[in-house]
């Protein structure tokens, strides 16, 4: 039952997300460098920031690489997340067929101050809904990564205003960012 209510609610919140307009976005955009600024502005001495290489219509916040040093996902096999330090050498695909580092060294939870996820949908409860892989929840069953702050990105008209279903391996995120609010 869980897993067709999650589809239900993909489907519902993938339509919705795939008409959120350019401005929109640019102002998600927006917030989510206002918020890394004041972050660091308040930890000082900020390590890498994880992002997220965009597709489908997400919120592209590739733009924090001017004043940040950032970190993408690659995914291997076995659902495992690991992140890399986005440096100058060409991106490759990973067993998702999404473009990231191909380092010889992944980055652990100490070297991260923050990861900021893309999100199909959030509720008030921060329980994230994304494409169903699992991949950062099974990062995040790791007490060290689960206390690395974990921010979703997402337009507010795809913010579910009742709670989205939960299953048991779902970790809620540390807070969201619309172009209408921080809610960290």
């Amino acid at each position: 039952m869980i897993l067709e209510n999650k589809k239900l609610e993909r489907d519902k919140f993938i339509k919705l997300r795939d008409g959120i307009s350019f401005d929109q976005r640019e102002n998600v955009e927006k917030n989510v460098r206002i918020y890394v600024d004041s972050f660091a502005k308040e930890y000082k001495n900020i390590g890498y920031i994880a992002i997220y290489w965009p597709l489908k219509n997400e919120v592209d916040i590739r733009s924090l690489k001017k004043k940040f040093s950032l970190a993408l996902p690659r995914c291997k096999d076995k659902n495992e997340l690991l992140f890399y330090p986005w440096d100058e050498e060409p991106l490759t695909k990973d067993s998702e067929g999404i473009l990231s580092p191909n380092n010889s060294f992944s980055l652990s939870y100490k070297q991260i101050s923050m990861i900021l996820v893309p999100c199909l949908s959030v509720d008030k409860n921060l329980t994230r809904l994304g494409y169903g892989g699992g991949y950062f929840d099974k990062l995040r069953t790791n007490n060290n990564w689960r206390n690395v702050p974990c921010i979703g990105v997402l337009a507010s008209n795809c913010v579910s205003t009742i709670p989205l279903t939960r299953a048991k391996w779902d970790i809620p995120l540390s807070g969201f960012i619309t172009e209408k609010e921080i809610f960290v």
